[in-house]
C-alpha cells in the first residue's frame, strides 16, 4: 500500500511542474513588429491586425482611429508589445499593445510617422470673432392702462381704448406687420391702514399688445399713433435679427480663423508647426437671441401733431466662439 502511495504522489508532481512551467511562458511579454490588414471584431469598436499567421487584438486602437488610413482592409506595420495576461470577452487574437502604427505603402507613411514621433504636443486654443449686421425686426409693446373704483368699468374702458389702439397701430404699421395681445390683467388696489383689514379702493385693468414689424422706419409713427389712441405705457422696444444666418457663418468662420491662428502661433513660438486639427467645437451651448432693447414709458403723446417719436436703430452684435484642440510639433 505504501509504494502505490508513492506513485501516485510522483505522477502528481510531474504534471503540475509542466503545468507551472508552461503558465510561465505563456505570460511572458513579447516585443516585435506585425504587418497585416486591419479587420473588425465582433466586440463593439474592436480592431484587429490579421496576419498570414496569426490575428493580434489591438488593446488601444482608439488612439489610432483618427488616421484617415485607419480602415477596415488598410494594410498597416505597428511595432509593440503582446499582452497574453490581458483577458477580453472573445479572445478574437493576441492582446497586443500597439506603440507605432503606420500604413505599408502609399504616400501617408511620412504623415502617420510625425504624428507618432515624439515632441509632438496638443495644445487647446479659443477662437472669437464679433460682427455687426443691421437688424431687420422691430418687436413693440405697448400697453393701456385703466382705473376705477368699479370693476366692470376699468374694464369696460381699458377694452375701448385697446380696441382703437390696436386699430390704429394696425394702420400705422402697415399690411406686414403682426398685432397681438401679449398680456391682460384686472386687479384691485388697496387701501391698508392701522389696525385694519385692507379694503379695496379701486381696479386697474392693463392690456399689453405687441407689434412685430420689418418696416423700421416706421417705428416712431407706431408709438405715437399708440399714444394718441389712448396706450399709456410703452413696455418695451427691441430690434432683432430674424434671417441672421449669413452674420452668424461669417462669425463663425472668422472665429475659427482666430483659432487657427492662435494655434500656428503658439506652435511658432515653441519652434515647430500646426501638424493638424484634432477637433473643432463651437463655443457655447446655448444661442441668445440677437436683439437690441430699448424701454421708456410716455405717458402722452408729443405736443405736436406733426412730430414723430425719433427712434435710432443702430447695429446689432453678433458674437461667435470656438474651442480648437491641434497638434503641433515641439522639435526643430
Amino acid at each position: 500500500m505504501k509504494r502505490l502511495f508513492l506513485t501516485m504522489v510522483a505522477s502528481v508532481v510531474i504534471p503540475l511542474a509542466a503545468v507551472l512551467n508552461v503558465a510561465a511562458c505563456e505570460v511572458a511579454a513579447e516585443a516585435l513588429t506585425v504587418r497585416g490588414k486591419l479587420a473588425r471584431t465582433v466586440e463593439a469598436n474592436g480592431w484587429l491586425i490579421a496576419t498570414d499567421k496569426e490575428k493580434y487584438l489591438i488593446l488601444n486602437a482608439r488612439r489610432f482611429q483618427s488616421e484617415a488610413w485607419f480602415r477596415e482592409g488598410a494594410a498597416v506595420e505597428a511595432d509593440g508589445e503582446t499582452k497574453p495576461g490581458t483577458i477580453t470577452i472573445y479572445q478574437e487574437g493576441i492582446p497586443f499593445e500597439v506603440r507605432s502604427m503606420r500604413p505599408q505603402g502609399g504616400g501617408a507613411n511620412k504623415s502617420a510617422e510625425v504624428n507618432d514621433a515624439k515632441g509632438l504636443t496638443r495644445v487647446s486654443v479659443t477662437g472669437e470673432a464679433m460682427v455687426q449686421a443691421q437688424p431687420d425686426t422691430a418687436i413693440v409693446t405697448i400697453a393701456v392702462v385703466t382705473q376705477n373704483t368699479n370693476a366692470s368699468e376699468a374694464q369696460a374702458e381699458n377694452a375701448s381704448k385697446t380696441d382703437a389702439v390696436v386699430r390704429a397701430v394696425k394702420a400705422a404699421a402697415g399690411a406686414g406687420a403682426e398685432v397681438k395681445t401679449s398680456g391682460y390683467s384686472l386687479q384691485p388696489q388697496y387701501v391698508y391702514k392701522e389696525n385694519q383689514s385692507p379694503t379695496i379702493s379701486g381696479y386697474i385693468a392693463r392690456n399689453s399688445v405687441v407689434v412685430t414689424m420689418g418696416e423700421l422706419n416706421k417705428v416712431g409713427a407706431v408709438i405715437d399713433a399708440g399714444v394718441r389712441a389712448g396706450a399709456n405705457n410703452v413696455d418695451n422696444l427691441s430690434f432683432t435679427l430674424r434671417r441672421d444666418r449669413p452674420a452668424r457663418s461669417q462669425a463663425l468662420t472668422e472665429a475659427t480663423r482666430d483659432a487657427v491662428s492662435k494655434a500656428q502661433t503658439l506652435a511658432q513660438a515653441l519652434g515647430g508647426r500646426v501638424v493638424r486639427v484634432v477637433e473643432v467645437q463651437e463655443g457655447g451651448a446655448a444661442r441668445p437671441p440677437i436683439a437690441r432693447t430699448y424701454q421708456a414709458e410716455f405717458g402722452r403723446a408729443s405736443s405736436s401733431a406733426d412730430a414723430t417719436t425719433p427712434i435710432e436703430v443702430g447695429a446689432l452684435d453678433i458674437r461667435s466662439q470656438v474651442q480648437l484642440v491641434a497638434e503641433i510639433t515641439t522639435t526643430p
